[in-house]
């Protein structure tokens, strides 16, 4: 008689110990994250200089946009828990030195400038490498799951961060709010220690992510990824979408919204009511992904949600009053979150194992590096001609990503693992 031997069922991501110790470990870097630019703002409040104030803010960007894709070659070569352990400690090091110095001295430009840039720099290897850890940590089929569990922990780490900061310097100054920072960057480090890594297939393209992965130098390895995200036939749209939608989105919900509340008059407290719809939304959909897990024909959902949200964020700029406003940014925010999500998921289940990192350096890049330089456009634009004007544009570039995904054969096609 033959037994035939039965596969024992995937856990679920919400229940596997192994993805709550990086959700974990994620959820304190990003509180700590949080927590750290409240500080970083304050201190640089406290120089008494406005100029040097904007210099220190702007400071982290620059290493962040000129070192991030080679925070994916760094994820690749020595495998991205390494890096996400190093960059978190050095993070920690670098936060609860500043509170220290704090505490002697005042702060300075100059020293604020510093630490802003190690720390954007750090943050360039951070992000990459973080973002490709999913698929070693769970099977295929559980990465929806994984991607609305990490947009949770993102949306509860900036609910709970900002208070958090906005206390520690309250009661101790900045040099306390720093001090909480590092500790939760220390905090996550024996979560990411405790990881257990499991073995990815190696991949079954022609030229070989494998070869590619052993390349002479870093700067091979670049652009070896970078042409196999350009040759691909999934990705290279992918990206496409992912900066389309970015570059729709952000400008109008981070600034936009800004400038809208001033000229309708809504006050701070109405921008706070549409920024709490957003993030109702947006968590409101990932719950759903956390829960539900695989979407059937996600290319196809993630290219419908995009078209759909867009009109929203055109309708953002046309309501009368702030209880509308609210309601259309809760839509906006479900729809947006959804369609990113699986994006996300989709990208991650597409690339091949040895370049999963400068795939995720590549579309990182996009969201902390290069769509921060559109906050100027996007100021200047509404100077001229009005939020309306401004919101349909964006909500133009939002939508063709959207079509381009309904047009491409492979991207409305696209699949998660069963």
């Amino acid at each position: 008689m033959t037994v035939t031997a039965v596969e024992a069922p995937e856990r679920l991501a919400h229940r596997d110990p192994n993805v709550l110790r990086w959700l974990g470990a994620y959820t304190a870097s990003m509180i700590g994250d949080s927590v750290y630019f409240m500080a970083l703002a304050w201190a640089a409040a406290r120089t008494g200089s406005a100029s040097g104030t904007g210099l220190v803010l702007a400071a982290g960007s620059i290493p962040r946009a000129l070192l991030m894709l080679g925070g994916g070659v760094l994820a690749d070569r020595l495998g991205p828990l390494r890096v996400v352990i190093g960059s978190d400690a050095a993070r920690a090091v670098l936060v609860l030195s500043l509170a220290a110095i704090l505490v002697l001295t005042a702060p300075t430009v100059g020293v604020l400038v510093v630490v802003a840039l190690l720390f954007g720099a750090v943050d360039a290897l951070f992000l990459p490498a973080v973002g490709a850890l999913p698929p070693r940590i769970s099977t295929p089929g559980q990465l929806a799951r994984i991607q609305g569990l990490r947009a949770l922990a993102a949306r509860g780490s900036s609910i709970i961060g900002a208070p958090m900061g906005g206390v520690a310097v309250a009661t101790g100054g900045p040099s306390l709010a720093f001090a909480a920072a590092g500790v939760l960057f220390a905090l996550s480090l024996p979560l990411l220690l405790s990881l257990r890594i499991r073995p990815l297939a190696e991949p079954e393209t022609s030229g070989g992510a494998a070869d590619a992965a052993k390349a002479s130098n870093a700067w091979h390895d670049l652009v070896g990824g970078l042409r196999y995200i350009r040759r691909h036939s999934l990705l290279g749209p992918l990206m496409l979408v992912i900066a389309l939608s970015e570059l729709g989105f952000v400008g109008p919900l981070n600034l936009g919204l800004i400038l809208l509340s001033e000229q309708r008059g809504w006050g701070a407290s109405g921008m706070g009511w549409i920024v709490a719809g957003f993030a109702g939304g947006a968590a409101g959909s990932a719950l759903l992904l956390a829960v539900r897990g695989r979407v059937p024909r996600a290319g196809l959902v993630m290219s419908l949600t995009a078209l759909v949200g867009a009109v929203g964020i055109a309708a953002l700029a046309q309501v009368p009053t702030v209880a509308l406003a609210a309601a259309v940014a809760v839509f906006v925010g479900l729809t947006a979150g959804l369609a990113g999500a699986l994006c996300g998921a989709l990208v991650q289940t597409a690339a091949d194992p040895a370049y999963l990192g400068r795939v995720t350096s590549v579309s990182t890049f996009f969201t902390y590096a290069l769509i921060p330089l559109s906050y100027p456009v996007t100021g200047a634009a509404i100077a001229l001609w009005g939020t309306g004007p401004v919101y349909a544009v964006s909500a133009a570039v939002c939508a063709s990503g959207g079509a381009m995904g309904l047009a491409l054969t492979a991207l409305r096609r696209a699949e998660l693992p069963r």
